[in-house]
């Protein structure tokens, strides 16, 4: 056993981070965003505020701020700040609609809640809807340049907060980050990162994907996602690269801001790639500094691959593929493989050990069809207030991603299924559950199947077979409408077919893969 002095003194904490990029490049350019322009010293410096305010405002350390925000240097301060003073941050996808906002409130017991102006609309229902009422300190971040409204505090005040600077000593397993996953619950699980799962995620992100002081990195897919934030932006931040801040991926603007930044560095999934590809100006447009891409939430289409190939020569490509519970990343598929080896997310990252189990959690030979299993100190802490599915994830002692796939005989591996029934969507996940018990509160259905089917722009879209109840009259127009009223947009069904029966298995199992075979071709007219 250590004392505390020499666990304080040996502390790797995300609220460290920088603190000691600004000692060693205090003068380097950290992040831009627009008209703002901060050093890694200008950065502390108001992450030091920031973690001061929040504590001024009365949260403690364990504490929960929920945030709802699109990109902008103002949430790269937060994400720091909070782990600075101790607190839990909650990033809440902002494509969401009230009710799911209000029971990520209500399920974290976030006792703050720091929104953007656009979306204070959304954050008054949800609010309105949650039923635990533990959210106290309120705060707006003023993207728009609109007024504060009654109850909420002005984020400017905390990042420019004179007082004493707050900073707690944390323990490398303790949580600093609650993030909510969509799994075969209609309900999505909080699970828990801490210091420690991070830390040693960063360090496989940098040396398998080839990361380095000198990228100037450009940041568009929304920092809620755990790829975006950790995969790159918080390496970026320990590395002592440069971050440009978009607030959406914009095929147009990414290509200006590529040019104007000198960027060298971008992430995005197969989506963005192909409207990059498909957008006018991408052949006049000046992408001589780019030398780094990287793919993942969904696998990306060879053809697009050999395209890139193509158009892109001078950029490497890696494809990340990991989830959630692993802070994310998993395995990489690094560039000296990506036509040679297309359609395999690669091998196990640095601090990661995989294999493929079977029903009962034996290792399966390679080319076998199994779970992919994980151990790594990558891994979550676990679910939040959800001891039986942690131990359930995490029986055995490895960590069961719930995806299907095998190793083929060189280590790599290839995920054939989703045993969880994700649809990944542009990059989003979506149970394919949650929009099944949406769809099922309509009258006059009986029975429904959700899955993904292939898509020439968002490679998978959610489609849905519904049986309607006997003389029940159901059109796919009124199941859309329906669903659309009670989940986030990017959650509703592109396609809904209605049919008489739904296949099943002698146990009464719906066959999703003779549904997905018969439905292959929906999105075909979207081509």
């Amino acid at each position: 056993m250590t004392s505390p002095l020499v666990d304080q003194a040996r502390r790797q904490t995300l609220g460290d981070l920088p603190r000691r990029t600004a000692q060693r490049v205090p003068d380097k350019l950290a992040v831009v965003d627009g008209d703002v322009r901060l050093t890694f010293a200008e950065l502390d410096a108001v992450v030091d505020r920031t973690a001061a305010a929040i504590h001024a405002h009365g949260l403690a350390p364990g504490d929960k701020l929920a945030l709802l925000c699109h990109n902008s240097w103002q949430f790269v301060v937060l994400n720091f700040a909070c782990a600075r003073a101790g607190v839990v941050l909650v990033p809440i996808n902002f494509m969401l609609g009230a009710d799911e906002v209000a029971f990520i409130l209500d399920r974290s017991g976030s006792t703050a809640f720091v929104v953007e102006d656009g979306l204070l609309p959304v954050a008054e229902d949800a609010l309105g809807a949650a039923t635990s009422g533990t959210v106290m300190t309120r705060a707006v971040v003023r993207l728009g340049g609109g007024d504060v409204p009654e109850g909420w505090a002005d984020l400017q005040d905390w990042l420019d907060h004179e007082g004493t600077p707050y900073d707690v000593v944390l323990g490398d397993d303790d949580p600093v980050r609650m993030m909510f996953t969509s799994g075969t619950e209609s309900r999505p699980k909080g699970a828990l990162l801490s210091s420690r799962s991070l830390m040693w995620q960063y360090v496989s992100c940098a040396l398998d994907g080839q990361m380095s002081a000198d990228d100037v990195e450009l940041h568009t897919l929304p920092l809620y996602h755990c790829a975006q934030l950790d995969c790159f932006l918080g390496v970026d931040v320990y590395l002592g690269a440069t971050s440009i801040i978009l607030p959406a991926p914009d095929p147009g603007a990414i290509l200006r801001a590529i040019a104007e930044h000198r960027v060298t560095k971008f992430f995005a999934p197969p989506t963005i790639w192909i409207g990059l590809l498909r957008h006018p100006d991408f052949d006049t447009a000046d992408l001589s500094s780019l030398r780094k891409g990287y793919y993942g939430a969904s696998p990306m289409p060879v053809a697009v691959l050999e395209e890139m190939s193509r158009r892109l020569p001078d950029v490497d490509l890696w494809n990340f593929y990991g989830q959630t519970e692993m802070s994310p990343l998993a395995t990489i598929l690094g560039p000296d493989e990506q036509l040679t080896h297309p359609g395999s997310a690669g091998r196990a990252a640095l601090n990661v050990e995989t294999r493929i189990v079977d029903d009962q959690d034996r290792p399966v030979p390679a080319g076998t069809v199994g779970e992919i299993a994980h151990r790594s100190p990558h891994a979550t802490l676990g679910y939040y207030l959800d001891k039986d599915k942690t131990a359930e994830a995490f029986r055995g002692g490895w960590f069961h991603s719930g995806d299907l796939g095998y190793l083929d005989d060189g280590g790599r591996l290839y995920v054939v299924d989703r045993k969880k029934d994700m649809i990944k969507s542009g990059g989003e996940n979506v149970a394919s559950r949650e929009v099944e018990e949406a769809i099922y509160l309509l009258d006059g259905v009986a029975e429904v199947a959700v899955f993904g089917v292939d898509h020439p722009r968002w490679v998978e879209a959610v489609a849905a077979v519904v049986v309607p109840k006997p003389g029940a009259a159901l059109t796919p127009d009124a199941v859309i409408e329906h669903t659309r009223s009670v989940l986030a947009g990017f959650k509703t069904p592109k396609y809904v077919v209605v049919v008489d029966a739904l296949p099943k298995n002698p146990s009464g199992k719906i066959l999703k893969r003779e549904l997905r075979a018969e439905h292959a071709d929906l999105a075909a007219a979207d081509g």
